[in-house]
């Protein structure tokens, strides 16, 4: 699940039935609208809320608003919050953002900006994004990802920022580009005719034209001192004469205003006002609570129809807020006349969110009170169920409030600290955490081996969680142990974690034999691997972790891959994407991955309609309902799918954005991105890139080999033959043909087949480069017996027209007749849709590529660019590369030219 999102932040404020009519602020925004940002600049009280509340209720265009508050410094929670007001204009947006911030690490904030940018491009209408009270961001990541999302910005979209500071923004930038709508003060201030009608109409005042102007002159405009003068003469017999009283140039007069406002209320009413003013948010049984009163409801609704600097918040009228302002004037009084209370009024509040389920708010007015033993309770107890909704990032922000000491005393929040960390990606500290619990599990089996031992000043609130300390002592340590590489350490503590647990402990035995099959497939031993990372996802299906058991599917499928078998791996993706449909309301998080998976293989097996319809089902069901990997496996799917279709280009932009993308798990990273960007580099005849990718891995053809650099080290051979059928270099072969038979040998002895095909596959095509064809079919006649049980065609045909000699070859041989035909049929078939088979009517200057057709058949559609983009599955940039290639192979230099130009070629 995702961080929880606090919906009253997302409505939008209502116009006041009674509000001051201001025509000519709601066209100076009307006329801004199809720029980028509106900005609204003032100090407080000066209506901005009131006015774009105004404006919005009128606009033809969705509108999405986001209430900032000093929480939102955090950037995890102010980009959910902007999802979730996004969400309530588009219910299924953001998915892929959410499942991003929600990861145990996250990526880099450019990169969930990136994937949010673009999901606002995907949206088919324009819309207004209200950022409310932006002045209480202070946290310069914030800043920079508004500059990043505004230099971004869609057409779709157009932000509007209030604030009463000016925001860290480019703002010169924006006004020279036109980009910029500005209201500030001295805009929004009310003119004498609209200071008029507040007093007289709205505060139901009789004061003169003359009286009316020396207010507006004083206060300048200022409307919040306005609705205070208002208040403070409501009731009064000699109104001239408070008015004269303030008419001077006195600094002071709005802190008199106040003060005239708050003496003139009844005690009780006062007395509210200073004790609520704790509350972010205002409820009449909360209220009452904090108070000691029964009222709470009463006096906030008489508030609110006394213009009394209350917000409504829903609908209903059942949470308010306080006017910003008005709360710090109210909270300074607070402090100064009744400074003992503070702290009882936020343990009140902090007893109520308890009783009312919100330990999030319990939480954080325990904390506010400095009752750091109350705040430590309550975090004990309410991380085993965050744990479950995957709240970490909250979590640890809980826990560095706490003071140090606290967690000395407390084994079990130390462990709780130290999983929260470790989730987090954040190494520094676990340990010593780990060895505080485990000092006072000692010190308790010392205190039952000797009753007469004193009793030790140790706190748990948690008894459950503490008598299963130990085996999340030893969990958490074989979870570090994978992360620093430390293998056998590893192992080590996920066996002790199986000891020490109940059988019933399916939550611990599925994560430690999770992470046992982990270190096993880490270090190359896929059967065990697969055997023991199979149980622990069953312990967690059991425990009700659905959505766990399908994410380890991708691991079984993985694994299974490794070792050749591919109609295992099928079986098991098809279990998971089963696994997701019977428990998905509508679609489990999995349930993408699962069809990406399923793409890979029929990829494999030359299917490529059907690898393409599996990635196109994959991001029907929306990226939300991917793992933190999806996106990069998403892309290096369709790559591999563009690498056969031969837009290498587009190929290796995807590549490109699966690297960026790529975000570290426990998975060992097996297969790493770079080596596949190495391998279209070859295939695009960029020798000198490809070596410069070998220098930078530090890869060399006498390294002591193992599985984590398999893959890389087969990729260095591709490199070394690619060289060889450059220069004919026999040193480059030599070296070639040396790794590949240690590699050989190395996945052998693992029985990893999935290696020992391609491994066989390439000692092939080095034999053939020599021109030795006897030598060149021993290793064929090996791996075609390995390869045709599990139906691989790929693995062959991506070597090309060298390898279909040699199939040529062994027809005439014997060898595997009728499956080597089955892939000759494949090569002809291939061969049949190659750029080199095109007819044209009339001579070009170069016939265009197969996915230059695809661009040419979408620019005589009505698709926009980052439509054709979309829908071919490639970056803006390689689309344009790709028009431009059209332009210049059919002499023309318009996208109507080329239309006509191709329809008299016939191309289409």
């Amino acid at each position: 699940m995702n961080m929880p999102i606090l919906a009253t932040k997302l409505y939008i404020p209502l116009p006041r039935v009674n509000a001051v009519p201001r025509p000519r602020l709601i066209e100076r925004l009307n006329e801004g609208i199809d720029r980028k940002l509106t900005l609204i600049s003032a100090s407080a009280g000066f209506g901005k809320t009131s006015l774009v509340s105004e404006w919005v209720a009128a606009c033809d265009r969705p509108i999405a608003w986001l209430s900032l508050d000093e929480g939102d410094n955090n950037a995890i929670r102010f980009l959910t919050h902007l999802v979730a007001a996004l969400q309530t204009i588009a219910e299924n947006f953001g998915g892929s953002v959410v499942s991003a911030l929600n990861s145990p690490q996250p990526p880099p904030i450019d990169t969930i900006l990136t994937i949010l940018l673009n999901e606002i491009s995907s949206l088919p209408y324009k819309f207004v994004l209200v950022l409310d009270d932006y002045h209480v961001i202070g946290a310069k990541p914030i800043d920079d990802a508004l500059i990043f999302l505004i230099e971004h910005l869609p057409p779709q979209k157009h932000l509007v920022i209030a604030t009463r500071e000016n925001p860290q923004l480019p703002l010169g930038r924006l006004r020279a580009r036109g980009d910029l709508t500005e209201l500030r003060a001295i805009d929004l201030r009310f003119t004498p005719g609209e200071a008029s009608t507040f007093l007289n109409q709205v505060m139901a005042l009789s004061i003169s034209a003359e009286e009316i102007t020396a207010l507006e002159s004083r206060t300048e405009g200022w409307i919040a001192g306005l609705q205070l003068a208002a208040l403070s003469m409501q009731g009064r017999e000699d109104i001239p004469a408070f008015i004269r009283a303030f008419a001077g140039d006195n600094r002071y007069i709005v802190d008199y205003l106040v003060e005239e406002v708050l003496h003139s209320q009844p005690a009780p009413v006062r007395n509210f006002l200073l004790q609520t003013s704790i509350l972010g948010q205002l409820h009449g049984p909360l209220c009452d609570a904090v108070t000691g009163q029964e009222d709470g409801n009463a006096r906030l609704e008489v508030l609110e129809r006394g213009n009394f600097f209350v917000v409504p918040l829903d609908d209903r009228r059942n949470w308010y807020r306080y006017h910003h302002l008005f709360a710090e004037v109210l909270s300074a009084h607070l402090r100064e006349e009744q400074p003992d209370q503070v702290a009882t009024l936020h343990r009140r509040a902090s007893m109520w969110y308890e009783q009312h389920g919100s330990a999030s708010d319990a939480i954080r007015h325990a904390l506010a009170t400095e009752d750091f033993t109350r705040a430590a309770d309550l975090v004990e107890l309410a991380c085993p169920a965050m744990s479950k909704t995957r709240q970490e990032a909250t979590m640890l922000g809980w826990m560095r409030a706490l003071p140090i000491e606290l967690f000395h005393c407390r084994p079990v929040l130390s462990v709780q600290y130290a999983g929260t960390l470790l989730s987090n990606g954040e190494l520094e500290g676990i340990e010593d955490l780990l060895r505080v619990a485990e000092r006072w599990t000692e010190t308790m089996e010392d205190m039952h081996e000797r009753p007469e031992a004193p009793a030790a000043e140790m706190v748990v609130v948690d008894e459950e969680q503490f008598r299963l300390l130990p085996g999340s002592i030893a969990m958490y340590r074989a979870g570090q142990s994978l992360v620093f590489g430390d293998v056998n350490s590893s192992m080590n503590y996920a066996r002790r974690v199986l000891d020490l647990v109940p059988l019933d402990d399916y939550i611990r035995r599925g994560a430690a034999n999770g992470i046992l099959g982990l270190a096993y497939w880490r270090v190359g031993d896929l059967e065990t691997a697969h055997r023991t990372f199979a149980e622990g996802m069953a312990s967690l299906q059991l425990a009700g972790y659905i959505s766990d058991a399908i994410g380890g599917s991708i691991a079984l499928t993985d694994i299974r891959i490794g070792q050749g078998q591919l109609r295992q791996a099928m079986r098991i993706n098809e279990r998971g994407l089963q696994l997701a449909m019977e428990h998905g309301e509508p679609a489990m998080r999995g349930t993408a991955d699962m069809y990406v998976g399923m793409s890979e293989l029929y990829r494999e097996h030359d299917d490529l309609h059907a690898a393409t319809q599996n990635l196109l089902r994959s991001k029907e069901q929306g990226e939300h309902t991917g793992f933190p990997q999806y996106q990069y496996r998403w892309r290096v799917a369709m790559a591999r799918i563009l690498e056969i279709k031969g837009d290498l280009d587009g190929a290796l932009d995807l590549l490109i954005e699966a690297e960026y993308l790529y975000v570290s798990d426990f998975f060992p990273n097996v297969r790493p991105v770079a080596a596949l960007k190495a391998r279209v580099w070859i295939a695009q005849g960029r020798l000198g890139e490809a070596f410069d990718w070998v220098r930078e891995q530090g890869l060399s053809s006498l390294d002591e080999l193992s599985y984590l650099r398999e893959f890389e080290h087969i990729t260095m051979a591709r490199v070394l033959l690619a060289k060889y059928k450059s220069d004919h270099s026999d040193h480059s072969m030599h070296e070639a043909m040396e790794l590949l038979k240690r590699l050989l040998q190395a996945a052998e002895e693992g029985e990893r087949t999935g290696s020992v095909i391609e491994i066989l596959v390439l000692q092939a095509i080095a034999h053939h480069m020599k021109g030795d064809i006897p030598s060149a079919f021993v290793p064929l006649e090996r791996v075609l017996k390995l390869a045709e049980p599990e139906g691989y065609v790929r693995i062959f045909m991506d070597e090309g027209g060298p390898m279909a000699i040699l199939l040529k070859e062994a027809v005439k041989q014997g060898i595997a007749v009728n499956y080597v035909r089955h892939l000759l049929a494949a090569f002809n078939k291939t061969e049949d849709r190659t750029p080199a088979k095109q007819v044209v009517s009339e001579p070009m200057k170069e016939p265009l590529s197969e996915r230059e057709r695809d661009v040419l058949r979408l620019l005589r559609t009505d698709l926009s660019g980052p439509d054709m983009a979309r829908e071919l599955f490639v970056s803006l940039n390689t689309l344009r590369t790709h028009t431009k290639n059209i332009y210049d192979k059919l002499e023309v230099n318009s996208r109507r030219a080329a239309v006509r130009r191709a329809e008299e070629l016939d191309l289409f």
